[in-house]
């Protein structure tokens, strides 16, 4: 996958604060202090951290949580 970027965004208004994404991957997640929602800490997480993002987006009740890929450029790569 050179020159592409796995990028990951989350809609804290979708969220219903399961904290799954924070415990299936708290290197990319936590959860707010306010209400528990969901919040990105790393929206281009390094590849060592591809398989837990991915179960994390598996495991999330609310679908809070989109991955896409994007280019070198940062442009939505052709497919997504």
């Amino acid at each position: 996958m050179s020159g592409r970027v796995l990028r990951v965004e989350a809609d804290p208004g979708r969220c219903c604060s399961a904290g799954m994404c924070a415990l299936t991957a708290p290197e990319v997640f936590d959860q707010s202090d306010a209400d528990g929602t969901v919040v990105v800490l790393d929206a281009q997480p390094a590849d060592r951290h591809h398989a837990a993002l991915r179960d994390a987006v598996r495991s999330c009740p609310s679908g809070a949580i989109r991955l896409s890929t994007r280019d070198a450029s940062g442009q939505m790569a052709a497919g997504e």
